[in-house]
């Protein structure tokens, strides 16, 4: 599926917003390494991020989740470049909130609104099978919290999650989403 957005004067970017297949798994990895880094470093050590992203961001992961459904990945694409990305799935353990798992713009991008797209996009997705909430985990350190608070979403409660040697010292953040979608670009 691709969604075409953008203004169509020549100054303006054009870009798209798609889901993610297989063969994008090495772009997401490249990405991910280049953005984390950039994000993270300031609040976590090199050896933390350099596991967790080989945990997180493995070629056989990122595979499985695609391939399984497991999370689904929608990509934004500027000037034939993927520029950024989220993925979500029902949560296991109660598949009535979805939880947005990543949510990443490249350094150059951020500003341009796309984290906020990939959110709207994301919130449509779960309305569109039928649900009303959806959650993620920000690093309590990570100064995008005020990016999720302007987006409607509220710290519920901390969680320490342990990632192989390492502490994911989190809020948990939650958003109602509205029962009718028009009223998610508000």
């Amino acid at each position: 599926m691709f969604l075409f957005y953008g203004c169509t004067c020549d100054i303006c970017p054009m870009y798209t917003i798609r889901t993610a297949t297989i063969a994008d798994v090495e772009t997401i990895r490249q990405l991910a390494q280049e953005i984390w880094y950039a994000t993270y470093l300031s609040i976590l050590s090199k050896e933390q991020l350099d596991f967790m992203l080989g945990e997180i961001y493995s070629t056989p992961k990122l595979t499985q989740q695609i391939e399984n459904n497991e999370q689904t990945f929608m990509l934004i694409i500027e000037d034939e470049q993927i520029v950024a990305f989220a993925a979500y799935s029902p949560r296991e353990e109660d598949p009535e909130i979805y939880k947005l798992h990543k949510l990443y713009c490249l350094p150059a991008t951020q500003g341009k609104g796309y984290g906020k797209l990939l959110i709207n996009e994301v919130s449509n997705k779960v309305l569109e099978a039928g649900k009303h909430v959806l959650e993620l985990n920000v690093n309590r350190h990570n100064k995008a919290q005020s990016f999720y608070e302007k987006m409607g979403f509220k710290v519920m409660y901390e969680d320490d999650i342990a990632i192989g040697p390492y502490w994911m010292n989190d809020y948990i953040m939650r958003k109602e989403l509205p029962i009718d979608k028009t009223e998610l670009n508000a």
